[in-house]
């Protein structure tokens, strides 16, 4: 196989806020593995929380680039086992790997995604639109924006989260998830928001404190009627045994764990512990989202709503319907490089 790698800037519709910053523009890596006259693409979406920059994924891809040359896509299970080990860290470079050969052997095979992991597409949730935190007259603009969208989902862990819920809910009643990105610090904090969530129509707490806080998280949990989401305190499978005990599921996301197929265990592992599943992402272009809603008919959740949240996706695949997922049920990822993109680090390119 051959490892092609380029870099493309993404802009996002509003600027992205959530409790550890905020950001208008991102460069991501992407990657086409070219093998027996097919393309397979991989869309890498690294995140700072986890220690990775652009130089990272780029200097990870580069490494793998040199170990691909000769191996066969056919071995994709193998390949991605020692990919994991060639750098501690670097999922999403990783991830965007491991999409890549699978949507070469899927083509291969004439399948889509999906059908070759046997899943069955009318199993597919809603997704979530996610709401980042924003001053009240932009939150409207937003919330006017996800108007086709049954279920919200809610940034929180600012000093304005009581304003927001309030601002929120004298506009809609739809069910809202929220997502907390650590910004609680304290169990007083915790329960102080679980508490006013409790009364508001909310589903869900996604990562509520810190991670690797558990005993706080157990505390909380035993003080909320709310099910409790772990993000960022799930990196690996190998996290899944101590969270079962404080959580009531886990947010898997390809880029964090490092790729489909990872993803596809730790969904069955939660499972296996009494997890409930939901399938989450990156501010991702449509490359990356249409690769995990592959996965989507396994959970119960859904929040692949990245490629909307942007004013430039490169990619198109998937699409929406009142928030309903529609796979493109053509060979591989089904994901195409639309025909123009223009941009920093972009050339014009043709799918």
């Amino acid at each position: 196989m051959k490892l092609i790698q380029e870099t493309r800037q993404l802009k996002t519709r509003w600027p992205w806020r959530i409790a550890r910053g905020v950001f208008s523009t991102i460069d991501y890596a992407y990657v086409r593995l070219e093998h027996a006259g097919l393309t397979g693409r991989g869309e890498a979406a690294h995140n700072s929380r986890y220690g990775e920059t652009l130089e990272s994924v780029q200097t990870y891809l580069s490494e793998a680039a040199a170990f691909l040359i000769n191996r066969e896509p056919k071995a994709y299970h193998a390949l991605n086992e020692t990919l994991a080990t060639l750098a501690p860290g670097q999922q999403a470079a990783k991830a965007a790997i491991d999409i890549a050969l699978l949507d070469l052997v899927t083509q291969s095979v004439g399948l889509p995604l999906v059908q070759f992991l046997g899943l069955d597409t009318s199993q597919t949730p809603v997704t979530s639109y996610s709401i980042g935190i924003d001053a009240p007259d932009i939150l409207r603009r937003k919330l006017a924006e996800a108007e086709d969208f049954p279920i919200l989902k809610v940034k929180m862990g600012s000093t304005d989260d009581s304003a927001i819920l309030k601002l929120i809910r004298s506009l809609t009643d739809k069910p809202i998830r929220v997502d907390a990105n650590e910004g609680w610090s304290n169990r007083e904090t915790a329960i102080r928001h679980c508490s006013m969530l409790e009364k508001s129509n909310v589903e869900i707490v996604e990562q509520p404190m810190p991670a690797r806080r558990l005993e706080d998280l157990a505390w909380l949990r035993e003080r909320t009627h709310l099910p409790l989401i772990a993000d960022e305190d799930l990196t690996s499978a190998k996290d899944l045994l101590a969270l079962a005990d404080v959580y009531d599921g886990v947010n898997i996301k390809v880029m964090k764990v490092g790729g489909l197929q990872p993803a596809l265990h730790l969904a069955h592992t939660a499972r296996s512990l009494g997890l409930k599943v939901m399938l989450g992402c990156m501010i991702e272009s449509s490359l990356g989202i249409t690769a995990a809603a592959h996965l989507s008919p396994l959970a119960d959740w859904v929040d692949l709503d990245g490629c909307l949240l942007l004013q430039n996706d490169p990619f198109q695949g998937l699409t929406f319907d009142h928030g309903q997922l529609t796979l493109p049920l053509v060979p591989g990822v089904g994901a195409a490089l639309r025909e123009k993109q223009c941009g920093k680090g972009d050339s014009i390119l043709l799918a």
